[in-house]
């Protein structure tokens, strides 16, 4: 929903020209990012997350989980590649004081590869690993995401866990109506679309094909809930989902097309609401 709903790919040349990322990252940040709180909340609630948890979140984004669980006393590095605009955006919510938030003066956001986020020499690895941005939803993202755990595996003390998250059940996703449209839309044929909904065993094969252990999962509502259709589609937009099919058709006619999906989830008084259910699955490190 991000590497958070979705990774932050680096565009086609056909996206590049018609996209303002400064303005994208924003809306996730102020519109999109928020509907996975519940999930965030669930995951370190389990985990018991606290001032002895050293996590080192991937696909860290614009960096709101990180910022929630430096609140609860963690140490915390994040780490992503090509969405500068995101990360300058998690360098100024985990800044020590702003907004009122405690946060640790050691907090890291890592722009490049994972192998980057190594810690100081003699300092204690990672105990926590998590990666939020939903496995599946669009092409590439299960390998990119495994090379990505693989990386980060070294990096971690035997026994930490890792998190991963995904979309649940298609038919307890009414997300998955609208982002169809970005299927549809990229690729008309039908013959290689960039989103498919996740399948039942998604989580389990990513963490088997990484070497780890699972050990636990659950399930968590993150209804998405927007004041207006503007905001709708402006948080969908901010996903990433949709670059393909800007770069495939036109901007007006994706603006167009996802907010006829959206209408269904259209409430009287105007706001617009989509009952979600995601994933996450808790593993170890042997």
């Amino acid at each position: 929903m991000t590497p958070t709903l979705a990774r932050h790919h680096l565009p086609h040349a056909g996206a590049t020209a018609r996209v303002d990322w400064r303005e994208r990252a924003r809306d996730w940040a102020e519109i999109q990012e928020r509907m996975l709180v519940p999930l965030y909340e669930a995951v370190y609630e389990r985990l018991e997350v606290n001032s002895e948890t050293r996590l080192l979140g991937l696909g860290c984004g614009a960096g709101l989980a990180l910022l929630m669980a430096a609140a609860r006393g963690a140490s915390v590095t994040g780490v992503d590649h090509g969405a500068d605009e995101r990360l300058a955006l998690a360098r100024e919510r985990l800044e020590p004081g702003p907004w009122g938030t405690r946060t640790r003066g050691d907090a890291r956001i890592v722009d490049g590869s994972v192998r980057t986020a190594a810690t100081a020499p003699g300092a204690p690895a990672y105990n926590l690993v998590t990666a939020f941005e939903p496995v599946a939803g669009a092409a590439g993202t299960e390998v990119d995401l495994e090379e990505q755990l693989t990386a980060a595996v070294p990096l971690a003390e035997h026994g930490a866990f890792v998190v991963l998250a995904g979309w649940g059940p298609p038919e307890r996703c009414s997300a998955s109506s609208v982002l169809r449209v970005a299927a549809k839309l990229a690729d008309p044929q039908g013959d290689g679309g960039r989103w498919r909904p996740s399948r039942r065993d998604d989580l389990e094969e990513t963490a088997q094909h990484c070497g780890l252990r699972p050990d636990g999962s659950g399930r968590v509502a993150c209804p998405f809930g927007y004041a207006d259709p503007g905001s709708a589609v402006r948080g969908m937009l901010s996903t990433g989902l949709f670059d393909a099919a800007i770069g495939a058709t036109e901007p007006a006619q994706v603006d167009k097309e996802l907010a006829e999906a959206l209408h269904p989830y259209r409430r009287p008084d105007g706001t617009v609401w989509m009952p979600n259910v995601f994933r996450y699955l808790v593993a170890r490190i042997p």
